[in-house]
C-alpha cells in the first residue's frame, strides 16, 4: 500500500556504561528490524551507555568508547534502515546529550542535542552547524544542529527531539512540525512513576494532534540504574492524535514496536487546516534543512502491519461508542430544538418503522423535552402503500403510541393510483416511475400536514444517503430541517440503539429494538408472499459497511481510489472479496458525482462529524463536475 512508512520504536536489553554491549544489542535489533522491513528505528535517550550513569559522563574513556560505538554501528548497520541513537557527545568542551543518526549508506548523517537538558549536559538551545570533529572524517563534517529536518529521497520529512523536550511549554517539535516534520521521533528515558504512562500517552497524542504528525516515542527500560528510579522501556505510536499502538506489557525490556504510519493521512490533514498552514508561515522558519535520508516508503507489495477498521465512524471501545452516540444524540436533540423555537415549535415527521425516521422522531421527541414542550407539538405521520409490510406498520403505530406524540395514519394508495391514471402509467410497472411517485406523494402529504399543523416537516435522511443520492428528488429529499444528515448510516442504528437504552424511552424500549432489528429498505415494491419486505436497499446500492467506509476515506482524506479501494480490501478481506470491494466502490464514485445536484439544494442540518456534504460550506462541488478520472482510476485496479 503507498504512502506508508514502517517505523520501529526500540528499547534494548542496556549494559549500564558498556557501550560495546549495548552497540551489539543495537545491531541486533536494528538487523531485526530491517528485515521486517522497518526503514527507520529509533532507540532511548543516551541508548549506547544508558541515561543513568551520573558522574561517569564525564570520564573520557566512556565518552571515547562512545565515539567508537557510533563509528562501529555506522560500519555494520544493516542496508535499508535508518537509526537513531541515544550518546553522550563532548563537543567543543561541553558536555551534550544527543541523538545521533546513522545509516549505511552514509554513515553518521547528524547529531541533534536535547534542549531541555539536566545535569550533567548543557542545553544545545541555539546550536547550529557545529562540527563534531571526533565522527568528522575525510568523508565530510558531521555538525550539530539543535533544530533541524531531514527529507528521505521519497519525500518523507522526519524530526527528531529528546525526552523531556516534550513537556515543554513550546516542544522542538512544535518546530519541526511547522518546518515540514512528517515524522517526529522522541529518544526518552523517564523514568516511571504510578499514573506516569497515561500522562506520555496523552503528551504523544496531544502533540501528535497539534503537529499534525506521526509520533513515535522510545523510552528506557529497566536495564537502567534503579538506584532511586525505575524505567520500563515505554515504547507508543500515534498520528494525528489517535494512538496506532504501545508495547502491552506496563515494564518490558528487549522489545520492539512496529508501526506503519500512513504519511498521506498527515499530508491529507494539513492540506485542509488553514490554522496549521498559517502557523508554517510564521514559524517553519526557525527550522533548517537537515539533508537527505534514504528512502523510507515501505514498498507497495508488503503486507501492511495496520488494523484498518471497517467502521470508521463508530468506536470499537464500547464505553466510547456509547459516549459518543449520546453525544451525537444530544447534538441533534439541541439543535432540532433551537430550530423548533423559531418556527413555532412543531414539528411533523413521516414515520416509516424504519431506523432513519425512528432516529428522526427520537430526536423530535427529546426537542420536545429540552423546550418543555408536550411531545404532541410532534405529529408522526405514518403513510401505507404497496410495499408496506405488517412488521413495519405495526413497528410506526407502537413507536408513536408509546413516545405519547400526536399521530396520524394517511394511506395513499389511491392518491398513488389517481396519479398513475393522471400520468398514463401501469400499475404493473414496477419501474421508477412507481417508486418515485409515492415517494413525492408521502413528501406532498407531510407538506400539507405541516402546513395544516402550523410546524415544519422534519427530514430523515442520513448523511449516506446523501453521498449516494439515494433519495427521490423533490420527495424525501427534501424537508425544511435534515436531522440526519450529518450521521452515516453505520452510525444511525448505534445511535437509535443507545437512545433506546434512556429511561426517557424506556415505554418504546420494546419496539425499538424490534426496529433496529427491521432490514434497510424503501418499501416502494410490493412485499413478497409471506407478506415480508422484497426490496432491501442494499441488494441496490451495495453494503453501506462499504459505502461508508469509502466515504470516510474518500472525503475526509480525500484518497485516490486506489488507496481507498486497498485499506478497504485490508479491513473486509474477511467478509467480502475483492472483486466485490471494486465493484461497489464504482458506484460509489459513479453515484457521488452524478447526484451532486440534490446536494447542492439540501436542507438546513446539523453538522455531526468531521465528514460532512452541507453546499454551505462542508462540501462545495460544481453537479456538473465529471468523474471520468476517478472512474478511470477505479478500471485500473485489479482484484
Amino acid at each position: 500500500m503507498r504512502g506508508l512508512v514502517r517505523v520501529a520504536a526500540v528499547t534494548p536489553h542496556l549494559h549500564l556504561a558498556n557501550v560495546e554491549k549495548n552497540v551489539a544489542e543495537h545491531l541486533k535489533l536494528l538487523r531485526e528490524a530491517a528485515g521486517r522491513h522497518a526503514s527507520v528505528a529509533v532507540f532511548p535517550e543516551l541508548s549506547l551507555t544508558g541515561s543513568t550513569c551520573g558522574n561517569l559522563f564525564y570520564q573520557q574513556t566512556l565518552l571515547a568508547e562512545v565515539v567508537r560505538g557510533v563509528r562501529m554501528l555506522a560500519e555494520e548497520m544493516p542496508d535499508g534502515i535508518t537509526a537513531v541513537v541515544g550518546a553522550p557527545l563532548a563537543v567543543k568542551g561541553s558536555l551534550y546529550n544527543c541523538a545521533v543518526a546513522l545509516n549505511h549508506q552514509d554513515g553518521v548523517v547528524a547529531v541533534i542535542p536535547k534542549i531541555c537538558a539536566e545535569a550533567p549536559f548543557v542545553s544545545g538551545e541555539g546550536v547550529e552547524d557545529m562540527e563534531v570533529p571526533q565522527l568528522s572524517d575525510e568523508e565530510g563534517f558531521v555538525t550539530m544542529d539543535a533544530q533541524k529536518v531531514f527529507s528521505s529521497e521519497d519525500g518523507v520529512v522526519i524530526g527528531v527531539e529528546i525526552g523531556t523536550d516534550l513537556y515543554s511549554p513550546v516542544p522542538a517539535s512544535t518546530v519541526l512540525t511547522l518546518g515540514g516534520a512528517e515524522i517526529m521521533l522522541n529518544l526518552a528515558a523517564v523514568p516511571e512513576l504510578v499514573e506516569g504512562r497515561a500522562r506520555r500517552r496523552e503528551l504523544v497524542c496531544r502533540q501528535s494532534a497539534a503537529g499534525l504528525c506521526g509520533y513515535v516515542y522510545a523510552s528506557a527500560g529497566p536495564g537502567e540504574s534503579t538506584t532511586d528510579l525505575l524505567f520500563s522501556g515505554h515504547c507508543m505510536a500515534a498520528v494525528c492524535g489517535k494512538l496506532l499502538k504501545e508495547n502491552a506489557d506496563f515494564i518490558q525490556d528487549d522489545h520492539m514496536l512496529l508501526a506503519d504510519i500512513d504519511v498521506e493521512r498527515i499530508r491529507a490533514d494539513r492540506l485542509r487546516s488553514r490554522e496549521f498552514a498559517a502557523a508554517a508561515r510564521r514559524y517553519g522558519a526557525e527550522c533548517g534543512d537537515g539533508g537527505y535520508l534514504p528512502a523510507m516508503m515501505l514498498d507497495e507489495n508488503i503486507e501492511p502491519d495496520m488494523q484498518v477498521s471497517k467502521q470508521p465512524f463508530i468506536p470499537a471501545d464500547r464505553a466510547e461508542r456509547e459516549k459518543r452516540c449520546l453525544e451525537i444524540f444530544q447534538m441533534q436533540a439541541w439543535a432540532l430544538a433551537r430550530r423548533m423555537s423559531i418556527t413555532g415549535n412543531k414539528v411533523v415527521v413521516g414515520i416509516s418503522g424504519g431506523l432513519d425516521s425512528t432516529l428522526a422522531l427520537l430526536a423530535a421527541v427529546k426537542a420536545a423535552d429540552l423546550l418543555g414542550l408536550p411531545r404532541t407539538n410532534i405529529l408522526g405521520v405514518t403513510m401505507p402503500c404497496f410495499g408496506t409490510t405488517d412488521w413495519t406498520y405495526q413497528s410506526a403505530l407502537e413507536l408513536m403510541t408509546t413516545l405519547g406524540v400526536t399521530q396520524m395514519e394517511i394511506p395513499i394508495h389511491e392518491a398513488v393510483r389517481q396519479h398513475f391514471r393522471d400520468i398514463g402509467h401501469d400499475e404493473k410497472d414496477h419501474s421508477v416511475a412507481y417508486e418515485n411517485a409515492q415517494a413525492r406523494e408521502r413528501t406532498q402529504v407531510l407538506m400539507d400536514m405541516a402546513n395544516k399543523f402550523g410546524g415544519i416537516v422534519l427530514g430523515t435522511g442520513d448523511l449516506s444517503e446523501i453521498a449516494l443520492g439515494w433519495c427521490t428528488y423533490n420527495a424525501d429529499h427534501m424537508s425544511m430541517y435534515g436531522v440526519n444528515s450529518g450521521v452515516p448510516k453505520t452510525l444511525v442504528r448505534w445511535v437509535v440503539k443507545i437512545a433506546s437504552q434512556q429511561e426517557e424511552f424506556a415505554p418504546s424500549k420494546a419496539v425499538l429494538e424490534r426496529i433496529l432489528d427491521t432490514p434497510i429498505s424503501p418499501e416502494l415494491l410490493p412485499p413478497d408472499e409471506k407478506g415480508n419486505i422484497a426490496q432491501q436497499t442494499e441488494d441496490l446500492v451495495g453494503p453501506y459497511a462499504l459505502h461508508d467506509f469509502f466515504l470516510y476515506y474518500a472525503v475526509r482524506y480525500a484518497y485516490e481510489p486506489r488507496k481507498v479501494y486497498e485499506l478497504c480490501c485490508l479491513a473486509f478481506r474477511e467478509d467480502f472479496d475483492r472483486a466485490t470491494i471494486l465493484k461497489w466502490l464504482k458506484n460509489f464514485y459513479r453515484r457521488f458525482w452524478t447526484q451532486q445536484f440534490k446536494r447542492s439544494c439540501s436542507p438546513d442540518g446539523v453538522k455531526i462529524g468531521s465528514v460532512g456534504l452541507s453546499p454551505r460550506g462542508d462540501w462545495t462541488m460544481p453537479s456538473d463536475a465529471q468523474s471520468a478520472a476517478w472512474l478511470r482510476a477505479c478500471e485500473e485496479l485489479t482484484v
